[in-house]
């Protein structure tokens, strides 16, 4: 064990302990605004078709019923502007963090293989090729990087954590410069619906991949959109010969997305009321905290996607989050997500109004 653990960087969070202890001593209480997971109830309609679900004893399959993908192929089509979806162009994943950690590994990936993901990104990127024991590279610009060896390269937009959205343009100049160097592309769109003040277009997109789906495939979560990260739902869209290959290997593995939580899928994919409503949600917070954070003194950069304030006082992020916790809010620090977040510090929408509403009287005073 401690040869896969020697792999790893230490766990970010444990090292936001001490701040946490101090924002849950503020009289009215802690405002977590650390950690993107949702606090709003899980719409019924999705719970419903769990529960209907729930006598499920036998083995799910990893590529899931029938009913299931057309479910992926429909939304994929209807919400992402793609076209000739068919069920090899998509593949259920337990969840999204599972496939950034494991991919490397599944691709085969080794040692002189190279892995790159952008500057200010999710730690998990880094984590992936660690596992895989192959080499890893951050990049501002992923077309100025040098291509050979370059096996895997991530993108993410919207952005976690800065939110910043790629523009149809530049995905397309990535795209093409990825193809021309045999690299695969895997796009990292979790947020791609809610976009605030942009709207996150596909990498499969026909104006981006030029109708051909060779070489590139997007990661999508329902964690965010229908507040189902406790059901671990997720998948991928995509070049099908990646995707065939992937879908051996996880059977091999049982990577298996629960029967139940396939049913549950289906509801929410079939529903767009829900998405509106908690996009709605957000909004609301994201403007209070948004307004709160600036009257402050704060600084606020990119952010026009996602569920993020990325944040400074051009200070030391831990400087900040100590600030902070002494209002009794907790951040996430920016150098969590690479050294160049240094001096920022990320504030997430996903807390209570209330929550929110205590986190802006704060600030505010």
């Amino acid at each position: 064990m401690s040869a896969v653990t020697d792999r790893l960087p230490t766990f970010p969070w444990d090292k936001l302990e001490p701040y946490k202890a101090t924002a849950a001593a503020h009289p009215d209480g802690i405002v977590d605004l650390s950690v993107g997971t949702p606090v709003d109830p899980v719409p019924e309609l999705i719970q419903k078709a769990l529960v209907a679900a729930a006598d499920s004893p036998g083995y799910p399959t990893v590529w899931g019923t029938p009913e299931l993908r057309d479910a992926l192929t429909g939304w994929v089509e209807r919400r992402l502007g793609a076209r000739d979806i068919t069920h090899h162009h998509v593949l259920p994943i337990v969840g999204s963090k599972e496939l950034v950690a494991w991919l490397p590994t599944q691709l085969g990936l080794g040692p002189g293989d190279k892995v790159a993901f952008p500057r200010l990104a999710y730690p998990t990127y880094e984590v992936g090729a660690r596992l895989a024991r192959a080499d890893h590279v951050a990049y501002d610009d992923p077309t100025d990087l040098d291509p050979t060896d370059l096996k895997l390269l991530w993108l993410n937009s919207p952005s976690n954590p800065t939110g910043r959205v790629l523009s149809a343009a530049e995905l397309t100049r990535i795209v093409a410069w990825a193809r021309e160097h045999d690299i695969l592309v895997f796009a990292d769109e979790c947020y791609i619906e809610l976009g605030w003040e942009a709207d996150p277009v596909s990498v499969l997109h026909p104006d981006v991949c030029g109708g051909s789906y060779e070489g590139i495939v997007s990661v999508h979560s329902l964690s965010k959109r229908s507040n189902l990260a406790g059901y671990r739902a997720a998948f991928l869209a995509g070049d099908p010969a990646v995707l065939g290959d992937l879908l051996q290997i996880r059977k091999h593995g049982g990577m298996m997305t629960s029967a139940p939580t396939q049913a549950a899928v289906i509801a929410a994919l079939s529903d767009d009321t829900h998405v509106h409503e908690q996009r709605e949600r957000y909004a609301a917070r994201r403007t209070a905290l948004r307004d709160a954070l600036l009257q402050h003194g704060f600084r606020i950069e990119h952010s026009e996607a996602s569920l993020y304030l990325w944040a400074t006082r051009d200070e030391s992020c831990w400087t900040t989050v100590a600030h902070l916790a002494a209002l009794g809010i907790l951040v996430a620090p920016g150098d969590f997500y690479g050294p160049a977040g240094e001096n920022f510090v990320r504030v997430a929408l996903t807390a209570t109004n209330e929550r929110v509403a205590a986190a802006a009287a704060r600030l505010q005073r």
